[in-house]
């Protein structure tokens, strides 16, 4: 069997910089790359969702070939809205598995800050379904999630506080990592009573707006490095009347499932978790299709403090999107380099002997889920 794995990382501080989207990426690129060891490169994959409408600029994955002096290796771009990032990095470990290539740079990036608020979320608006009727009544990614989250309450109890201890959590690890756009503490009541975006989501529910990239390098038949032991991926309806249970995300379920069986796994063998917290309600739904808690439960875990240091499973150490920041195309890729550190040893709110971690991004509303699996080398 080939084996896979991730040799070298890369990321640049997340929030608002004065950076192009180009520059993000290679410096990125070129962190993972002294990381790894500088090998030789056979292809580039990059993840990025807005770079045409917002900065211009496509054929990014061409741009980096020739930056880095690369040659005339292949390259390509991924777009999956938020799990493009997520997208790229399953493709290269498919190249790889496949032996089609011995090593890839995989580097995923946004550049969201420098254009007005409204022309972002009209780009960020394409991961919808836009030529059904919903889109023409104005739903954007704030108001389907508040709406998962009234239904979510409505059907199991949980309240306005469990949302917010999500997200003082996330903000809570964020004060640690050197690369998180926010490193202000919060209070509970600062997140409950903060501006309200769409009921009973508030201002600290929902992540931001951001600048950065995050990229890895990835090899095989390296005998370093932390091993890839799973990807699994599924599909889900970008239409809201077409969704059986508000209170779910079949995709993540699917792709989870998918990797669990390919490495003979259980959720409860795992260590660490970085997953998909756009929204605060995100997580607590993620939580539960990832199999960490029954459905409907996962608000208690949260108010238990059972997904954090000393609890069942550590889960977002490093802040999360809702405070490390979400670049949209970098997102995949910076939760594998939380989870890459932590197995490492050398992450930023280090879980203490993590062997086995786990990244899940979620595209849209649940258009597409991946899930990637990874082992701590000697594991």
């Amino acid at each position: 069997m080939t084996r896979v794995a991730v040799t070298g990382l890369g990321m640049t501080p997340f929030g608002k910089c004065n950076d192009s989207l180009k520059t993000l990426l290679l410096k990125a690129s070129r962190q993972a790359l002294i990381d790894a060891g500088r090998p030789k490169i056979d292809a580039i994959i990059v993840g990025n969702f807005m770079g045409g409408p917002l900065e211009q600029q496509e054929i990014l994955g061409s741009i980096l070939v020739s930056e880095l002096g690369l040659g005339n290796i292949p390259s390509m771009k991924t777009e999956g809205a938020c799990a493009s990032g997520g997208i790229a990095f399953r493709q290269a470990y498919q190249l790889l598995k496949a032996g089609e290539y011995n090593a890839i740079l995989v580097v995923g990036g946004e550049k969201m800050t420098h254009i007005h608020t409204n022309q972002v979320i009209t780009a960020i608006n394409y991961a919808m379904d836009n030529s059904t009727m919903e889109s023409n009544t104005g739903l954007t990614f704030p108001g389907y999630f508040g709406a998962v989250a009234n239904r979510y309450m409505y059907e199991y109890g949980a309240t306005k506080t469990h949302l917010a201890m999500v997200a003082r959590k996330n903000r809570n690890y964020a004060l640690h990592n050197p690369l998180s756009q926010f490193h202000t503490e919060l209070t509970l009541e600062e997140i409950i009573n903060a501006r309200m975006i769409t009921d009973p989501l508030g201002l600290y529910d929902c992540s931001p707006l951001s600048d950065g990239a995050a990229a890895v390098v990835i090899e095989n038949n390296r005998n370093s490095g932390v091993e890839i032991i799973a990807s699994g991926q599924a599909s889900g309806t970008p239409i809201m009347q077409e969704v059986n249970d508000l209170t779910r995300i079949p995709a993540t379920y699917e792709a989870a499932k998918q990797a669990y069986e390919q490495a003979s796994l259980e959720p409860k063998d795992l260590d660490v978790v970085e997953l998909h917290d756009c929204f605060s309600m995100t997580e607590i739904i993620a939580i539960e299709e990832l199999g960490f808690f029954e459905k409907g439960t996962g608000f208690e875990a949260i108010e238990k403090h059972l997904t954090e240091h000393g609890g069942e499973i550590p889960v977002n150490t490093s802040g999360g999107l809702l405070s490390k920041g979400h670049p949209i195309g970098a997102t995949g890729i910076a939760q594998i380099v939380q989870i890459i550190s932590q197995l490492r040893g050398e992450a930023c709110n280090q879980v203490e002997q993590a062997r086995i971690g786990l990244a899940q991004n979620l595209g849209g509303t649940g258009a597409y889920s991946l899930v990637h699996l990874f082992k701590k080398e000697g594991a």
